[in-house]
């Protein structure tokens, strides 16, 4: 008899869901709504009634599963627990039991989503051969997640992997939304590279093709495209990107050893070129031994939260 997992990844707009079989390979993928109101109440329920659809149209029986794995935005313990998840409207439960209990099932592994991700990565994309990597998600911040032996670096709070939130620049003014100051992912996000281009805009006359663009109109990918065009103030912003990156990177490199630096998130799309900016940045703020440590990109893009819950089921 057949064999199925089911890998979850929570996001704060839509739930992504997967149906994989024993050795870990997708048969299908598909979406529900995230229903955040009244703190989120029905968004497990929603899940499992997916859940068992889905089971019904495959004629899936409950003891054919052998687990459930999923991503939540928010620190989970390594019990399943989530300590609060203010996107989702959660607050302190056992997400694992709750599921268990919801579905029958009695294998559920829950991790962060981030973690999870990097997780997924490590073991089918582009992490692939290697135990020790550390995801770096460039998005509208920086997310992270370290995998060492093969398995989630989780922490005492299950916190381990925030490295958006390494200080980078004490002399900074604004406030990160962590309430910090100087945070790696006020100026190595995509949200972070905008602001430094911005900022060097309205500092100077300087001609620049930024300049042709409203100002909520300049992105990320905008900033970039300048860069690679030769545009010389893009080239200031994406120089201090890479720069906060390459030190914050280099902080992350001598306090686990990894073996690669996995570089997911919307700016990783820029290609190639922005792992030529990290590493030659990175390489000037590690000791020798750090050097050659490996810069890959991700390709599982939104899958890798699924491929990471599966494989918490079946490790």
């Amino acid at each position: 008899m057949a064999k199925y997992i089911y890998g979850i990844d929570i996001g704060g707009t839509t739930v992504k869901m997967g149906l994989f079989d024993e050795k870990g390979d997708m048969l299908e993928k598909w979406e529900i709504v995230t229903r955040k109101e009244n703190n989120g109440e029905n968004i497990l329920p929603d899940i499992v009634k997916s859940i068992k659809e889905k089971n019904s149209e495959k004629s899936i029986e409950t003891d054919d599963i052998l687990g459930i794995g999923m991503g939540v935005p928010g620190p989970i313990t390594e019990d399943g627990r989530v300590l609060k998840c203010a996107n989702l409207g959660w607050g302190i439960f056992s997400v694992a039991d709750e599921m268990s209990k919801l579905t029958g099932v009695k294998k559920v592994k829950v991790g962060n989503d981030a973690n999870v991700a990097a997780l997924g990565e490590q073991w089918r994309g582009g992490g692939r051969g290697f135990d020790n990597i550390v995801m770096v998600t460039l998005g509208t911040g920086v997310g992270g997640g370290i995998i060492m032996n093969g398995k989630i670096l989780t922490g005492e709070n299950g916190a381990a992997g925030e490295i958006g939130h390494i200080t980078v620049n004490p002399k900074e003014t604004l406030i990160c939304g962590c309430g910090c100051k100087g945070c790696l992912e006020q100026y190595s996000s995509a949200t972070g590279v905008i602001r430094l281009a911005k900022e060097r805009l309205e500092a100077s006359d300087k001609p620049s093709e930024l300049r042709k663009f409203a100002d909520d109109e300049i992105g990320g990918k905008e900033v970039f495209d300048a860069y690679k065009a030769g545009d010389e103030l893009a080239a200031e912003a994406v120089d201090e990107f890479a720069a906060y990156l390459g030190m914050g990177l280099g902080n992350v490199a001598s306090v686990v050893d990894t073996q690669a630096f996995v570089i997911g998130g919307g700016l990783s799309k820029n290609g190639p070129i922005v792992i030529e900016l990290i590493k030659k940045q990175y390489e000037k703020n590690v000791m020798f031994a750090l050097k050659n440590t490996e810069f890959r990109l991700a390709e599982l893009g939104n899958d890798a939260g699924m491929y990471g819950a599966v494989r918490m089921v079946i490790q």
